[in-house]
């Protein structure tokens, strides 16, 4: 088989049912993700794969580096924020090898389009970390037609140069998608496969659909725009998303590269303010289900069976690790992944394997170990029991009726733990809004 061209395509706070083909209600205007859907419909659909964290920048170290995001200092803080500019800590380190740059050791081009936020150059940056070509933002979140920061700087770039660009970023991402395949193509059919990161901020606050560029100098003191938005637009969001995505789709079908071409799509954490994570409690933030559970999707077509349907459990990095060892491509022996292939499981979706997962947050001192039907959970200093197979809903503590099963799993997660840098007094937390503005979910 000769090695797939891959597109890793990450969406920004998608909550778990906001996709059609996870449940989601079509909107006013009709169906939310139609191309997603398709790609479901023509691969495979995990219905309990995970985020290696509730909140953006952790999920996306898990996911470079292909190991729990924990061993790294920059993802200890939830999230990096504009605050981070300029510091030599808080970012990707150059020397830490990465699922790109592994990929280009192993003859693949290698390219981001969309979001980094794994800090800031001088430091830190794509091209440092594996990426031949990056063009987007450095930040955790921009306006989506001044292209400005929270923090109001210019944030959009070429490789480690500031552009000014006009357009509406989803599409803005989704053209140069569009570009970079059409680009790439004449080496795809000759053998030289390319790996593309495609992450967009979509649909990340602040809430502007393509309609809505009068909105931007009303947020620009403040992109969490915690006084605007609503379910429409939010849904609006997800399908212009998903327009781009079909662009990408027709460029690989016309230039004959998507029979081989292995295009994963998920999101960097759980729901934000308007999503859908039914049945799920919780949202980014939380390690309930809602915070953490989020759509996987992989479709490619010379190997993935169409309509196929996994349990399987996994992790962020699991899909990194599946990535790196289909593309050739193999571990540093200085940096052992965490992450598990998959492999197997596009190959035979009826395959299965035990898959324990771990989760730890400084906020609210939280706590999670997934393993089989079995869920130990801590919030506040509260501990939790749920049998996540009959109660995804996570409302039936067991807790006091199963204690001997909490202490063997509180343990397995305390050992765990014990293998973790612990979290430092100056990692910081960063809420961007709380009760005060709205009421809690």
């Amino acid at each position: 088989m000769t090695r797939p061209n891959i597109i890793y395509i990450v969406s920004d706070d998608l909550g778990y049912a906001d996709l059609g083909c996870y449940g989601g209600r079509p909107a006013g205007f009709g169906a939310v993700s139609p191309n997603i859907d398709a790609l479901a419909a023509g691969g495979l659909k995990l219905t309990e794969g995970y985020s290696n964290s509730p909140v953006c920048s952790p999920t996306r170290f898990a996911m470079a580096t292909m190991r729990y995001q924990y061993r790294l200092r920059g993802a200890l803080d939830e999230p990096i924020n504009s605050r981070s500019k300029g510091s030599a800590t808080l970012g990707l380190p150059p020397e830490m090898p990465t699922l790109p740059s592994l990929l280009k050791e192993a003859g693949y081009r290698t390219a981001l389009i969309g979001k980094w936020h794994l800090g800031y150059p001088p430091h830190f940056g794509p091209l440092r970390s594996g990426y031949e070509e990056f063009f987007g933002i450095m930040a955790g979140g921009v306006d989506y037609f001044t292209h400005c920061s929270s923090s109001g700087d210019h944030d959009l770039y070429i490789n480690d140069e500031t552009h000014k660009e006009v357009g509406y970023l989803t599409d803005v991402f989704s053209n140069k998608a569009v570009e970079h395949v059409k680009a790439r193509a004449a080496e795809a059919r000759d053998g030289t496969p390319f790996f593309l990161s495609l992450h967009y901020t979509a649909p990340h606050w602040p809430w502007e659909t393509r309609d809505d560029a009068h909105v931007a100098p009303e947020v620009a003191a403040n992109l969490f725009h915690v006084d605007g938005g609503n379910v429409e637009a939010y849904r609006r969001m997800i399908h212009h998303m998903d327009e781009g995505i079909g662009w990408i789709t027709s460029a690989l079908r016309e230039e004959g590269l998507l029979e081989n071409t292995l295009i994963v799509f998920t999101s960097d954490n759980g729901g934000e303010r308007f999503s859908d994570n039914w049945p799920l409690v919780g949202g980014k933030m939380d390690l309930t289900e809602g915070g953490i559970r989020v759509p996987w999707i992989a479709h490619w077509p010379a190997v993935i069976p169409a309509g196929s349907v996994s349990g399987q459990h996994s992790l962020t990095m699991d899909w990194s690790a599946t990535m790196l060892e289909l593309g050739g491509g193999h571990a540093h022996p200085d940096y052992p992944q965490d992450g598990v292939s998959l492999a197997a499981v596009l190959r035979d979706p009826s395959h299965r394997f035990e898959r324990p997962m771990h989760w730890r947050m400084n906020h609210r001192g939280q706590r999670a170990l997934r393993e089989g039907d079995w869920k130990y959970l801590m919030v506040d200093g509260h501990e939790y029991l749920f049998n996540i197979a009959s109660d995804a809903r996570e409302r039936a503590n067991l807790a006091k009726r199963e204690p001997q099963r909490l202490d063997a799993m509180r343990e397995r997660w305390l050992a765990w733990n014990a293998t973790m840098p612990p979290i430092p007094a100056d990692a910081t937390v960063s809420l961007g809004y709380g009760a005060k503005d709205m009421p809690a979910r």
